[in-house]
C-alpha cells in the first residue's frame, strides 16, 4: 500500500512534477485532426444542405456544452460536501470549464446565424398566446444567452480560485499562453493556511449558486433549446430528464478521462482502486436515476393518453427513429445498470471503460433522438450520417483542444489539498479574523 493510501501527504515537489507533465502530443494532434475534418464537413454542408448542417451543429452543441456545464457543477458539488475522496481526480473535471467560453460563442451562432434553420418558432406561429409570449425571439434569445453567460462566469470564477490555490505554491510551469494568468494568480498570494480557508469559503458560496443555476437555468434551456422544437409538446419533467442526462454524461466521461490520465501521468500510486469504485458508484446511481426519470415521463404520458403528449414518444418509437431510440436506452441504461451492479466491474478498468463508454455514446444518440425527430417528423430514413458525425468530430476536436490547453497551462492535480498540513482543517469552518474554528452553532 502506498503512503498516499495510508492518508500520508505526498511530497509536494513530486506531486507538482507529476501534475506538470505535458499532454501527449498524439492527443493534441488527434484533437486538431478531428477539428479540421469536422470544420470541412460543416462548411461543405452549409452549401449542400444548410438546414441539416445547423441542426447537426445544434444537437452536438446540446451534447458537448451541457456535459461540460454538468462536469463543472459536479466539481462544485464536491466542494459543497467537502469531499475528500476526489481530491486526487477532481481537477480532471474542473478542466471541463475550458470549453464553456467557446460553447457560449457557439450558442451565439446558433441563436443568430443558425436559428432559422433549427427553430420552428422563427417561421411558424406558436400555438396559444402563452407559448407565443414564451417563444418570442426578443424574449427567448436574450434569456438563453444571459443564462449561459452567467453559468460560464460562475464556472470560470470557481475554477480560477481552485487553480490559484495550487499555482500559488508551486514553481512557474505550464503553457506560455497562460503565463500572465498564473502571474496574476500569484499576486497577493499570502499565508498558505489563510489562503486555503479563504479559497474554500469563497468557493462554497459560488458552488451553491452554480448548483442552483444548473437546476434552474438547465431546466429553462432544456425547454427552450430542445422541448420547444416541437411547439405542440410540453412536459414539466422534461427539463429534469434533459439536464440530468448531461449530469450522467459528465460522470461517464469523467470516468474515462480519469483512467486515461492515470495512465498518461503514470499516477498509479495516487489514483487508486477506491477512486474508480467511487466513480463507478456515481455512474451506477445516476444511471438508475436516469432510468427512473425516463420511465416516469413515459409512464405518465402513457396512462394520461393525451394526444399533445403521446405523439412525442410515439414518433420516436416508430420507423425510422425506433432503432436509434432503442439503442440509446440499451446503451445508457441496460448495459451500465446491470453491468455496474457489483463492485468488480467498477474496479476492473476494462469493464468500467466499456460501461461508461456505452453510457456516453448512448447519450449522444439520445440527444439526437431529442432533436431530430421533432425537426424532421415522419421520414423514410433517419438523417444520421456524414454531417452529424462530421460536426461531432468538430465539437470533439475543439473540446479536446480547449481541455488540453487548460490542463497544460495549470497543475493537472490539486496540490494544496493533497500536500498541505492544513488540508483537513477545511472540514471545520474558521473565523477569518482569528483562523480559529467556529463553534458548531455557527
Amino acid at each position: 500500500m502506498s503512503a498516499h493510501e495510508n492518508n500520508e501527504p505526498v511530497s509536494r515537489e513530486d506531486l507538482a512534477a507529476l501534475a506538470a507533465r505535458p499532454v501527449p502530443p498524439g492527443a493534441r494532434k488527434a484533437a486538431t485532426g478531428a477539428t479540421i475534418i469536422g470544420l470541412v464537413v460543416f462548411i461543405a454542408y452549409l452549401f449542400i444542405d444548410p438546414d441539416r448542417a445547423w441542426r447537426a451543429f445544434h444537437f452536438n452543441w446540446w451534447f458537448f456544452a451541457f456535459i461540460s456545464w454538468a462536469g463543472v457543477t459536479v466539481a462544485a458539488v464536491q466542494r459543497i460536501v467537502t469531499a475528500r475522496w476526489s481530491r486526487e481526480v477532481v481537477r480532471f473535471l474542473e478542466g471541463y470549464v475550458a470549453f464553456l467560453p467557446l460553447a457560449f460563442v457557439d450558442l451565439v451562432l446558433i441563436m443568430t446565424v443558425g436559428r432559422s434553420h433549427i427553430f420552428p418558432w422563427t417561421h411558424l406561429a406558436p400555438p396559444g398566446p402563452e407559448k407565443r409570449l414564451f417563444l418570442a425571439p426578443a424574449f427567448l434569445i436574450p434569456r438563453d444567452l444571459i443564462m449561459f453567460a452567467i453559468v460560464t462566469g460562475l464556472a470560470l470564477w470557481f475554477i480560477y480560485l481552485s487553480v490559484r490555490l495550487d499555482v500559488g505554491v508551486v514553481a512557474e510551469a505550464g503553457a506560455n499562453w497562460a503565463k500572465g494568468i498564473r502571474a496574476r494568480m500569484r499576486e497577493g498570494f499570502g499565508d498558505e493556511r489563510r489562503e486555503l480557508h479563504t479559497t474554500h469559503s469563497r468557493q462554497g458560496v459560488i458552488a451553491v449558486f452554480m448548483v442552483l443555476a444548473f437546476g434552474y437555468f438547465g431546466e429553462v434551456m432544456s425547454f427552450d433549446l430542445s422541448m420547444t422544437l416541437d411547439m405542440h409538446f410540453q412536459s414539466t419533467l422534461y427539463g429534469w430528464w434533459s439536464f440530468m442526462t448531461a449530469w450522467l454524461g459528465s460522470l461517464g466521461s469523467f470516468a474515462l478521462l480519469t483512467m486515461w490520465w492515470r495512465k498518461t501521468l503514470r499516477a498509479e500510486s495516487l489514483i487508486v482502486e477506491r477512486h474508480f469504485h467511487d466513480i463507478g458508484k456515481f455512474c451506477f446511481a445516476f444511471t438508475a436515476f436516469w432510468g427512473y426519470l425516463t420511465f416516469g415521463q413515459y409512464l405518465v404520458m402513457w396512462y394520461g393518453n393525451m394526444g399533445e403528449e403521446t405523439h412525442w414518444f410515439r414518433l420516436r418509437l416508430i420507423h425510422p427513429w425506433q432503432p436509434i431510440t432503442t439503442a440509446a436506452v440499451v446503451l445508457i441504461f441496460l448495459f451500465p445498470f446491470f453491468g455496474l451492479l457489483g463492485r468488480a466491474a467498477k474496479v476492473y478498468l476494462p469493464a468500467l471503460t466499456f460501461f461508461t463508454a456505452s453510457s456516453v455514446i448512448g447519450i449522444w444518440l439520445q440527444r439526437y433522438s431529442e432533436i431530430y425527430p421533432a425537426l424532421y417528423g415522419r421520414v423514410d430514413h433517419a438523417p444520421l450520417g456524414v454531417p452529424e458525425l462530421g460536426v461531432m468530430l468538430l465539437y470533439l476536436g475543439t473540446w479536446g483542444l480547449c481541455y488540453f490547453a487548460f490542463m497544460d497551462a495549470f497543475p493537472k492535480m490539486r496540490i494544496v489539498l493533497q500536500t498541505s498540513p492544513y488540508r483537513d482543517e477545511i472540514q471545520v469552518p474558521v473565523d477569518p479574523r482569528t483562523m480559529e474554528p467556529l463553534p458548531a452553532t455557527e
